[in-house]
This record gives structure tokens, C-alpha cells and sequence, in this order.
């Protein structure tokens, strides 16, 4: 909407509305940072993945404030800064979530605790690829090389060659994860009805993993 040619009066309306976009994204940051704040924190790899989205997610609420102003907006726009904001908003808050969902959850569904080593190991592989992938490509898009295109100049060789060096490595990484899965499910150290300390919630209350009827009575909620 920027750059389609509308009157100034257009342009300062989005600029505007957008920039309001990073109050309530602001205030979500503060909310996730404030349920740890002064908390007893443990550093399981459901925990790193939390805090790493935390992370990666504000880097992308940055740069998208960055393109709500319209001068600095015409020489972003189509650009691969546009690639690595929204990648560094829906990969960690996508990707990094469902993994973090998924090591919590996993010893409640399979009965057995996963490889914690391994699940740190997946973890710290996912989020340098991940950073390895995208940031150079802000720095592709301040240079100018636009978004879609099939080749690329010379010029943008450099950084291109380590944002491919790093899908491949977060490509590939992925394979631990699946191996961690399917050890998991295989068996290995048996998890408790609570898995984690002093969790939250009824799901903690039945053994891991869940019979198929859940309870025989209705459960006391406190």
C-alpha cells in the first residue's frame, strides 16, 4: 500500500495504523516476559524453544515496525527485508511453538521421557540454522535484491550462499527431531503421571501415557 502511488494523506493513515500494530505486540512481549519474571525456571528444551521465540519473535516485531514508516518502506518494499522480517515472526512463532508443544506433551502421549541430550542437541541446531537462514537476508534486502525473482545478481552472492548454507542445515536437522519421536515412542526412561514439577492442569493427574477413559468419576477441580 506504500508504494502504489495514493496521496500522502493515504500513506500516513497506514504508516500510522501500522506502527499502532506494535502496541498490543508490545504488550505481549511484556506478558510472556513477565509470567518468568522471578520465576523458578528450569532449562528443559520445551523451555529453551519458549525463550527462544520470546527472542526471535521481538527481532521480528523490530523490523516490522521498521517497514511501518514510509520513507524507510520504499527502499524495503519487495525486498528480501521483507523475506527475513516475516520469517523471523512465523518461524519461531509457528516452528519454535509446535516444537516446544511437542517436547512438553510428548511424554504425556507416548509414556516414556525423550532423550534430553538429543532434544537439546535439535534444539540448538534448529535455532542457529535458523538465525543462519534469514538474518543475512535483512542485510540482501538493504542492498537491494528484490523478493522473487528466480537468480540474483553477482553482488548478493555471498550472503545467499550462507542463507542456503543455513536451509540446508535446518532442513536436515529436522531428521533428529523425528528420531527423537520415534525413540521416544519406543521406550526408554518411563514418565511419571506428572512428567514435569508440579505442572498444571488434570491432564498431570492420570498416568502417562493417558488410558482411553480418562476418569471414572469426575474430577475435583481446584
Amino acid at each position: 500500500m506504500f508504494t502504489a502511488g495514493m496521496p500522502l494523506t493515504g500513506q500516513l493513515f497506514f504508516m500510522l495504523s501500522t506502527m499502532i500494530i506494535a502496541v498490543p505486540t508490545g504488550v505481549k512481549i511484556f506478558n510472556w516476559t513477565a509470567t518468568m519474571w522471578k520465576g523458578s525456571l528450569t532449562f528443559e528444551t520445551p523451555m529453551l524453544y519458549a525463550l527462544a521465540f520470546l527472542f526471535l519473535f521481538t527481532i521480528g516485531g523490530f523490523s516490522g515496525l521498521m517497514m511501518a514508516i514510509v520513507p524507510s518502506d520504499i527502499q524495503y518494499h519487495d525486498t528480501y527485508f521483507i523475506v527475513a522480517h516475516f520469517h523471523y515472526v512465523l518461524v519461531p512463532g509457528a516452528l519454535f511453538g509446535a516444537f516446544a508443544a511437542a517436547y512438553y506433551w510428548l511424554p504425556k502421549m507416548t509414556g516414556h521421557m525423550y532423550d534430553e541430550k538429543l532434544g537439546k542437541l535439535h534444539f540448538w541446531l534448529t535455532a542457529i540454522f535458523t538465525n543462519l537462514t534469514f538474518f543475512p537476508q535483512h542485510f540482501l534486502g538493504l542492498a537491494g535484491m528484490p523478493r522473487r525473482i528466480p537468480d540474483y545478481s553477482p553482488q548478493f552472492t555471498d550472503f545467499n550462499v550462507w542463507s542456503s548454507l543455513g536451509a540446508f542445515g535446518l532442513g536436515l536437522s529436522q531428521f533428529l527431531f523425528v528420531y527423537v519421536i520415534i525413540k521416544c515412542i519406543r521406550g526408554g526412561e518411563k514418565a511419571t503421571a506428572q512428567v514435569w514439577e508440579n505442572p498444571a492442569g488434570l491432564e498431570w493427574t492420570v498416568p502417562s501415557p493417558a488410558p482411553l477413559h480418562t476418569f471414572d468419576e469426575p474430577p475435583v477441580i481446584k
